[in-house]
Parts: structure tokens; C-alpha cells; sequence
């Protein structure tokens, strides 16, 4: 029975932009508990807060197997948003959890996001504030994206919605997907190629694949010495999927021309990495999906999801 079962909620805007989110699921189920800290859980704290629920609506919370071996009632995770690489997908399939996520509630979120760091390394937006907020008035020349080329590393829905928007903007789009969607390409005027020409040939490359096994740390110095002199890097998917040490050579080396980071390996990044102090890094704190009709869309879906599950229905994004 749904009024006798626990949901935790740790996702922090559940319900921020649409509290009726909020009044559904506490009016469904018979208790809702709500991330205590306002930040992102640890391992250890999920293991205190989850022991005895039996749904979780889940942020980017770390969720190990031992997490999940200490939830005995647990019976699904709703990740609010798309990438599951934080739990431990092998653990929730042998103990019966299911996991579910929400593809493309956040897709227009982070493509908007993505093209506002395009626009922002290529008039250096960043360093023109900090100079006239220093009482200095320089003459800075900027790049027309105009006739640029556009690299996205991954075409899926937010790729493509990538493309669409820079279609306003004259700018030649090239793609690499190993599961490309060659109708999509047509559709966004967008140019498939091996990834080797997209590194050579990207003015600005931006990167829109998820983190798993293979793709974890493939942003490296091998990849950085293949990118073409003076192009810009952006990164609004996982941190996991860059080499830190390597970006950073690769900036002070000049070969890169600047980087946009929404995401880190480690969040929060610890205040010393240097790349939070570069001055052509243009650094942001993973907001891209928080956007109010992204965190509306994201949480009802995750909700409906958690809800099916728990009164023994299919959900319509199970993950495993």
C-alpha cells in the first residue's frame, strides 16, 4: 500500500518551480523525506536516510552497493535527470531495486547552457565584465561564430538540440556518435565524421556523451594534442569524461584557447584546483539541467516513475 511506504527525495529543486510535485507525492505516499543538507549526499549519508524507504528520488548522490545492500525495503531509484554512472547499476539489478532516469526532460536546459558557453569563450563575455568591474575600459576583439566550426562529441537529444540552435547562427556543425541518428543529422544540418577530423577541424568542441567505463577519462592529452590550435573545450555533460591535469597543460600551453566547465570530477571541486582560478577557464556549478521547466519536467517524470514502481507497475524509463 502506497500510504505505508518512505520515499526519499534528495534531489535538491524537486518541487521548487511546481510545488504541487511536492503536494502529489506527500499526498500518495505515506511519508516523504527531503535531503536534510541542501547539498549533495555521500555514501554515508545515503545510508543513514535511505536504510528504511522503500522509493528515492535521486540527485547526483554517490549510491555504491553497499548503499543500496543497507535499503532491505528499497525497490527503486528515480534518478531525476539522465545519467546513473553515481549508482551502482550491478548492485541494483542483483538485489531487484529498479533504476529509472528521465531522458530528455533536461535536454533544452543544458543545450541552452551549452550554447551560452560558446557565445561567452568566443567574446571572452567573462574577462570583459572582470575589466570593466576593475574600472578598466579595453578594446578586446572577440570571434564571430559565424563560418566557425562546431564540434559535438555525441548526438543524442541534447547533440541535436545543440544543432538546431546554432542553425541560427551560420556556423558549420560537425558530429560523432558511434549510434548516430543519420535522419537527425539531416534534420539539424549537422555533418557526421570519425572523430579524428571533428578534433582537427573543431573551433569549439563540446562534449555530450555519458560517463561509463569507456568513456571516463577519453579527454586526454592524446585527444588534446589532436584538437586544433586555439580551440575552445565545453563541458556540460560529466566531469569523469576529462583528464584535469591534462586540460590544464593544454591551457597553459596555449594550445587550447579557453575551456567551459559546468562539471567536475569531484563536486564540489576542491577550491585550490586550478582550474577554477585560470583565467581562460569559464567555470559554473553543474546548472545546466536547472532551468525551471527542465527541473519541473525532470521531477514530475522522476515521481511518476518512483510512484509506478511502488504500486507494481512498469515504469516508462527503467534503466534496469
Amino acid at each position: 500500500m502506497l500510504n505505508e511506504m518512505r520515499v526519499l527525495v534528495t534531489a535538491r529543486s524537486f518541487g521548487r518551480h511546481d510545488p504541487s510535485l511536492r503536494e502529489t507525492l506527500e499526498r500518495q505516499v505515506g511519508e516523504v523525506r527531503y535531503n536534510p543538507t541542501g547539498q549533495t549526499l555521500t555514501a554515508e549519508e545515503m545510508v543513514t536516510l535511505l536504510a528504511d524507504c522503500d522509493g528515492c528520488i535521486a540527485g547526483v548522490d554517490e549510491i555504491p552497493a553497499h548503499v543500496l545492500e543497507s535499503a532491505p525495503r528499497l525497490k527503486v531509484i528515480a534518478r531525476y535527470g539522465v545519467g546513473v554512472d553515481r549508482i551502482d547499476l550491478d548492485a541494483a539489478r542483483r538485489l531487484g531495486i529498479m533504476v529509472t532516469n528521465t531522458p530528455g526532460a533536461n535536454s533544452s536546459s543544458v543545450a541552452d547552457l551549452t550554447l551560452g558557453f560558446i557565445i561567452c569563450l568566443a567574446r571572452d563575455i567573462p574577462q570583459a565584465l572582470q575589466a570593466v568591474r576593475a574600472g578598466t575600459w579595453p578594446r578586446m576583439t572577440g570571434l564571430s561564430i559565424e563560418g566557425k566550426t562546431i564540434g559535438l562529441l555525441g548526438f543524442g537529444s541534447i547533440g541535436q538540440l545543440v544543432a538546431r540552435r546554432l542553425a541560427g547562427f551560420d556556423a558549420r556543425v560537425l558530429v560523432t556518435d558511434p549510434d548516430l541518428d543519420q535522419n537527425a543529422c539531416r534534420a539539424c544540418g549537422a555533418i557526421p565524421c570519425s572523430l579524428d577530423k571533428l578534433l582537427a577541424q573543431s573551433d569549439f568542441l563540446s562534449l555530450h556523451i555519458p560517463a561509463n567505463d569507456t568513456t571516463r577519462g577519453m579527454v586526454n592529452a592524446e585527444m588534446f594534442e589532436k584538437m586544433k590550435a586555439g580551440a575552445f573545450l565545453i563541458n556540460t555533460a560529466r566531469g569523469e569524461l576529462i583528464d584535469e591535469n591534462a586540460l590544464l597543460h593544454a591551457l597553459d600551453s596555449g594550445h587550447l584557447g579557453g575551456a567551459a566547465l559546468d562539471v567536475f570530477s569531484d563536486e564540489p571541486p576542491d577550491p585550490s584546483n586550478p582550474l577554477l582560478h585560470h583565467p581562460r577557464v569559464v567555470a559554473t556549478p553543474h546548472i545546466a539541467a536547472h532551468a525551471d521547466g527542465a527541473t519541473t519536467a525532470m521531477g514530475r517524470a522522476a515521481m511518476e516513475d518512483c510512484l509506478a514502481v511502488l504500486r507494481g507497475e512498469e515504469p516508462r524509463h527503467r534503466v534496469v
